[in-house]
């Protein structure tokens, strides 16, 4: 049982899993902050421009319960107080554009986290051309290893030849 603590805690405190817990903490408050931006500023202009005053309460009536009029339906918070049953299309769409917002802001991130790192690194340096086996003899012109320094066909010296 303590092995299993010792891993549990050599796993809790590796860097990664650190790094994902302020992630997903900064993801939950950055989340509010699209949520808002959606349903305070984006949602009040769709219904300006569609006649809703607030287009997240948009909704259809699918069934009506005995004795309930659709008259008397005139909000989602009257129609779910009298248990109608509706499609809140205003909701979802707003849902929609939120998650939208959101992925293309994580998509920019993600763009300039990707760029800032090909930034840091340095380009890695061309491999030396590879140095060749074989060269000619300059007095037999017969082809001999490229390190030699005696010519095996005419036993010519080497040395002074590059």
């Amino acid at each position: 049982m303590k092995k299993f603590f010792q891993e549990f805690k050599e796993f809790a405190t590796r860097g990664n899993v650190v790094d994902l817990a302020v992630g997903v903490i900064i993801g939950a408050a950055f989340q509010k902050i699209v949520t808002s931006a959606v349903n305070d500023l984006v949602m009040p202009l769709v219904g300006l421009i569609t006649g809703n005053s607030n287009f997240n309460d948009a909704f259809l009536i699918l069934r009506l319960p005995e004795g309930v009029s659709a008259e008397q339906v005139t909000s989602l918070a009257t129609a779910t107080e009298l248990g109608v049953t509706t499609f809140n299309y205003g909701a979802f769409i707003s849902a929609v554009i939120d998650f939208l917002i959101m992925a293309f802001v994580i998509f920019l991130m993600i763009k300039a986290l990707n760029k800032a790192s090909s930034l840091r690194k340095k380009p890695e340096e061309a491999p030396a051309p590879a140095e060749p086996e074989t060269k000619i003899c300059p007095y037999c012109l017969s082809e001999i290893p490229y390190k030699a320094v005696k010519c095996a066909h005419c036993a010519s010296d080497l040395k002074d030849q590059a």
